[in-house]
């Protein structure tokens, strides 16, 4: 691959997600439904939890659709993206298959969605926590991977009740179970390299550091006793 075509590949996927991750679709159905901003309702963070808690099902269901919805879009742009431009020859990353080259598509696009979720473009740079955008990309990257990780949320957050510290734990872990499913799966059989290996690592590591600091508050809140458990509860903000 040539330097200058991958650096082109890289930034153009970069631009194109972030772009696409900062549609909130949270603080968009809200204002559609409630009429009223969510980061001014609730918690104040435009995510998912907090308009099921502030706004209600239908305005949360559109959110968890369309948060979910674009980290699959960024990541199949981010493997055409990078797969055409750094090669020539246009590829898809889908659900853990495709060539390295198209695989780091997906893993680059991925990332930068997320960072658009956090602090989107079109809305001041105050996003959510990125924590279901997150979750399709891991789906796109490698199927099982999601599935550890999502099984490890549910039973956290089912245990008890609070959703924040599922998603710190599995925000803190995914990159563990990443580097597992690559070295085992991919690295062992000959199937990606080692460069593969350290980067896509890096990289999963860099949106951990994200997910995680965005929760700094909830962090807080969880050692002092003080974090809502979650409940399914229209409250209309108050």
């Amino acid at each position: 691959m040539v330097l200058t075509n991958v650096i082109v590949a890289v930034v153009l996927s970069i631009v194109v997600a972030y772009l696409i991750g900062s549609v909130s679709s949270s603080i968009i159905f809200t204002k559609q439904f409630d009429h009223k901003d969510i980061r001014s309702m609730g918690s104040g963070n435009a995510g998912m939890t907090n308009v099921l808690r502030s706004a209600g099902l239908k305005p949360g269901l559109l959110t968890i659709f369309c948060d979910f919805g674009k980290g699959v879009l960024s990541c199949l742009l981010g493997s055409v993206i990078f797969s055409g431009i750094a090669t020539g020859h246009v590829e898809l990353a889908v659900l853990g298959y495709g060539s390295e080259t198209a695989r780091y598509g997906a893993y680059i696009a991925g990332a930068a969605c997320v960072i658009g979720h956090m602090y989107p473009l079109y809305f001041g740079f105050r996003g959510g926590k990125g924590v279901l955008t997150t979750a399709s990309v891991l789906l796109m990257i490698y199927p099982p991977l999601i599935a550890v990780d999502f099984s490890i949320f549910l039973v956290i957050a089912f245990l008890t009740k609070y959703v924040s510290l599922g998603s710190v734990i599995a925000a803190g872990t995914f990159p563990l179970w990443g580097w597992m499913f690559n070295y085992f799966k991919l690295y062992r059989s000959g199937t990606v390299s080692l460069q593969y290996m350290v980067i896509t690592t890096l990289i999963l590591c860099f949106v951990s550091a994200f997910i995680v600091g965005r929760h700094h508050e909830n962090i807080g809140r969880l050692i002092h006793g003080t974090e809502k458990k979650f409940t399914l509860h229209h409250d209309g903000g108050k």
